[in-house]
């Protein structure tokens, strides 16, 4: 068994994240925290008690419940610290949360390599949106010309998304950064182009009602190739959370990308 703890349990994607532990075999729930804790973890994803506390203290929750994973699905301003704290005791952090930085993996790779505890982020937990990218990364070998569009649900809080920097990194191996569009083109609003990584567009949707969705658009001489992927809920992310906690442990240092463990 695989001894969990759940970081932002309280939230969305934690509460299903709870509930996906729970029903999963091969895995333990041992602990649940939240700044919001108010209620039983199993009590709160409509199941009956599980005898275990959402707490608001992290670093307490770790040192009474020993947990081997921590998943965290919280904030980008607190997730670095939550995974230092976490590597620090020796847990392997699973990291959901995006918004995380070069600097702050740089930060968490060394932290692993030292405390032989290795961790795990990615983008995005969904199969198909692993996929997606993968797709992404072939196509742009034969059509470079290519925007990325992200829609996300409006309480999302940073921008771009991590699956959409993720995407942009991907098809910058193999097609590098070139311009695109006319040269001479400009913006007579800002920002009207979207953000720019290596040349590649990305324009960011948030409103109410999307969960998580992206199009990769390429386009060539006569014409275009779209690539879209669709979370309509958020159960869509859990069969690559449950998969993370149960390969996590055997990883070495940092790792990113959940194709790294399909």
């Amino acid at each position: 068994m695989v001894k969990v703890l759940v970081n932002g349990a309280c939230g969305r994607m934690g509460q299903s994240v709870v509930k996906a532990v729970l029903a999963d075999e091969e895995l333990s729930l041992v602990a649940a925290v939240d700044i919001r804790a108010e209620e039983d973890a199993g009590t709160m994803v409509g199941q009956a008690p599980c005898g275990v506390p959402v707490t608001t203290n992290l670093a307490d929750a770790i040192d009474k419940a020993h947990p081997d994973v921590m998943v965290d699905f919280t904030r980008p301003d607190v997730a670095l610290q939550n995974a230092i704290t976490a590597i620090e005791s020796g847990v392997s952090p699973v990291i959901g949360t995006t918004g995380l930085n070069d600097d702050a993996k740089k930060q968490l790779s060394a932290l692993a390599e030292k405390k032989k505890t290795p961790c795990f982020i990615a983008p995005n937990f969904a199969i198909g949106a692993v996929l997606m990218m993968m797709m992404a990364k072939q196509a742009a070998k034969y059509m470079p010309n290519v925007e990325i569009i992200e829609l996300h649900h409006d309480n999302k809080l940073d921008a771009p998304s991590g699956t959409a920097l993720q995407t942009a990194e991907l098809i910058r191996e193999v097609r590098g950064d070139m311009r695109q569009g006319h040269p001479d083109e400009k913006e007579t609003i800002p920002g009207a182009r979207g953000a720019v990584v290596g040349g590649l567009h990305i324009h960011s949707v948030r409103l109410p009602g999307y969960v998580a969705h992206q199009e990769i658009i390429f386009g060539g001489l006569g014409q275009t190739l779209s690539i879209r992927h669709d979370s309509m809920d958020r159960e869509s992310f859990m069969p690559g959370v449950v998969l993370a906690c149960k390969k996590v442990r055997s990883l070495s240092g940092l790792v990113v990308g959940l194709e790294k463990l399909l």
